[in-house]
């Protein structure tokens, strides 16, 4: 359904520090040729694969990257346990918890885990098997 999402970066350096580990866990490969360049941004896709692909990058219009309230990007993952492992990751890396891991109220089988990384953008990490 989706072919790529973007993250804007104030700091570039710091938020490709942050996500390299995070998407490297989820099995993303940083792209060779990123997105115009290393100075504007940085992208991430699943090997031998074009699409999802995941950008940081400094905005294109020239103003400052701000989070946006009530948008958040989730990252289907492949069990619970990944879930407390990329959310403990995202801890370490300097992520700010929105929710430890565990079941949710939108399903029974819903287990997740929420954070903000270091510019501000929420994300969720979810396991919710396929019946």
């Amino acid at each position: 359904m989706f072919s790529h999402v973007h993250v804007g970066a104030r700091d570039l350096n710091a938020l490709v520090a942050f996500y390299e580990p995070l998407l490297a866990k989820l099995g993303f490969e940083q792209m060779p040729e990123g997105n115009g360049g290393q100075a504007k941004g940085v992208g991430w896709k699943y090997p031998y694969k074009r699409w999802p692909q995941f950008y940081v990058q400094v905005p294109e219009n020239g103003l400052p990257s701000t989070w946006g309230n009530g948008m958040q990007v989730s990252f289907l993952v492949a069990s619970q346990e990944e879930v407390q492992e990329i959310w403990h990751l995202a801890m370490k890396m300097g992520g700010a918890d929105e929710g430890k891991p565990g079941f949710r109220e939108y399903a029974s089988d819903f287990y997740a885990a929420y954070c903000r990384d270091p510019e501000g953008n929420k994300l969720c990490f979810v396991h919710a098997p396929e019946e």
